[in-house]
């Protein structure tokens, strides 16, 4: 423990990338910590029977916090570094579910999630930069990827409670859902005190030797002159002696030469994920499914539960391929099959449903027509399986992977705040969108889809493979809009090339290492 961590578990960069996306899974636990009360007539009871507008506002209450809590994230993981800032997220999200399990009120209830929103906008912006900055470029896309995973059994885990708990009488049904939420954000907070901090926000402190021992652990078992531990430090090191000639840190870097394009990838991607629809899926999907004719609490409950588990199964293949993929063909391929599959949809609610009364409401439904109703369904299941093999891990590890270490934390939480802001928009305006046009809701998103991957096409480039400090090289080729045009291999430096930049940047620092290159190029 003399090192401030635990050497056996940091030690492996599987284990030290993944235990931090905890906090990945409190978003993923508010989503259908709310999806799964919009039938239940204890918690409809509880709160007046909310309206499609202030159940709007309930919902949108979390996105607003989050979107809050990624903009103030920035100077906080700069100050006291990622690690701490991951534990204070898990310790806010305990406060927040204490709330909400207590709520007696809709204006209790919206206090809680808006303190909870605050530690997922926090936890959602600085766990991929954390996980980006410990791990090495041969598998950062697998394990940031797993913050998009551990969403979706966030999703699902909770989702299943709240089943389980439907069949309990009374207000016990949704407040023990809502309370069991407080026992990842404690694990979340004492298990990253065992952790390491980033090497790169270590170096960036002036803690070069702590740095060189973490990365040591992590992808040189402990051998400080292993080639990739020696590329890593020297690329690192290079970055923030770069960035210290460039004078203090602040937004302002962010309207510098070559960064507000990064910027803008970033922040269009996070806005194009949620755009895509995907979350309306998940927060609204009981309105999704009695619209296409499946009525019945039980039977709606359980059509829920496989779109759930077909988004936790399908994020697997994402996890194990996507550095072998790519960002660019899993984005451009998933924002095609979503769109497709959103007009079908559309199309069929469109072509075979009419305005009805439901329980009391105005509500466009597909009535006695079951074969089409399934269709509706499965179309609604292939969308959800584009979107977790594809726009889903991307969209997290894309933005981490754009920025210098100078303004990394800030570009990120602009990134996740751009999320979080359309997020609180679509939570909000979707119900009275379902109860007023209906069916063209499907059409909008579907075009938010066919706009994103144009968009992708043009001006996304690959950044696969490459160290975070590799990725500047391919925004100085230019390309603004033939991202095509950027191979994989652009941007690629060997130890040598690295070592020899370093010294001349710094002659009295020498370097030493092994005159094998090899392994470091496979790594």
């Amino acid at each position: 423990m003399g090192k401030g961590y635990n050497a056996a578990f940091a030690s492996n960069p599987y284990i030290v990338g993944s235990f931090a996306c905890i906090g990945g899974g409190l978003f993923g636990l508010d989503i259908s910590s709310m999806s799964g009360v919009l039938n239940n007539d204890y918690y409809l009871a509880q709160y007046n029977y909310p309206t499609s507008d202030a159940q709007g506002a309930i919902t949108a209450a979390m996105p607003a916090g989050s979107f809050v809590g990624a903009l103030i994230v920035s100077q906080l993981a700069d100050r006291i570094g990622r690690k701490n800032a991951v534990i204070i997220s898990g310790f806010i999200w305990v406060i927040g579910a204490i709330l909400q399990c207590a709520s007696v009120n809709r204006g209790m209830l919206v206090a809680g999630r808006v303190i909870g929103g605050l530690s997922v906008g926090i936890a959602s912006t600085v766990v991929p930069v954390y996980q980006s900055e410990v791990t090495a470029p041969a598998i950062r896309g697998r394990l940031v990827s797993l913050q998009q995973w551990a969403i979706t059994w966030g999703i699902l885990l909770q989702y299943f409670v709240q089943f389980g708990c439907s069949y309990i009488d009374g207000v016990a049904s949704f407040r023990i859902p809502w309370g069991l939420q407080m026992i990842p954000g404690i694990i979340l907070s004492l298990g990253m005190m065992w952790f390491p901090e980033s090497p790169r926000w270590l170096m960036d402190h002036g803690h070069d030797e702590k740095a060189l021992e973490v990365l040591a652990d992590l992808h040189g078992g402990g051998d400080s002159k292993n080639e990739l531990v020696v590329l890593e430090f020297e690329e690192i090191r290079q970055q923030v002696i770069f960035e210290r000639t460039e004078g203090a840190k602040s937004y302002l870097d962010l309207f510098k030469p070559g960064m507000p394009r990064r910027v803008m990838l970033g922040m269009a991607l996070q806005m194009w994920s949620q755009l895509s629809g995907m979350n309306v899926m998940m927060y609204y999907i009981i309105y999704v499914f009695e619209g296409a004719g499946l009525t019945g609490r039980r039977a709606n409950l359980i059509a829920d539960s496989v779109q759930y588990v077909l988004n936790v199964v399908f994020t697997i293949p994402a996890i194990i391929y996507i550095d072998r993929w790519g960002r660019r063909p899993m984005l451009i391929a998933g924002t095609f099959c979503m769109s497709l599959f959103l007009f079908l949809v559309g199309g069929l609610q469109g072509g075979y449903g009419g305005w009805a009364d439901l329980d009391g409401s105005r509500t466009w439904i597909i009535q006695d027509n079951e074969s089409v109703r399934n269709a509706v369904i499965v179309m609604s299941y292939f969308f959800v399986c584009s979107f977790a093999i594809t726009m889903g891990p991307v969209s997290w590890t894309y933005p981490a992977e754009l920025f210098p270490l100078k303004v990394r934390a800030k570009a990120v939480s602009m990134a996740t705040a751009t999320n979080w802001l359309f997020n609180f928009a679509l939570a909000y305006a979707v119900p009275p969108g379902f109860e007023h046009i209906a069916y063209k809701t499907y059409f909008i998103f579907a075009t938010f889809n066919a706009a994103a991957c144009v968009h992708i096409f043009f001006m996304y480039p690959e950044t696969v493979g490459r160290s975070l400090e590799e990725v500047e090289e391919i925004f100085k080729q230019g390309h603004v809009f033939t991202a095509w045009k950027i191979g994989r291999d652009v941007g690629k430096k060997t130890v040598e090339e690295v070592v020899q930049k370093s010294q001349a940047m710094d002659p009295n620092h020498q370097v030493e290492h092994r005159e094998s290159i090899s392994d470091t190029e496979k790594a």
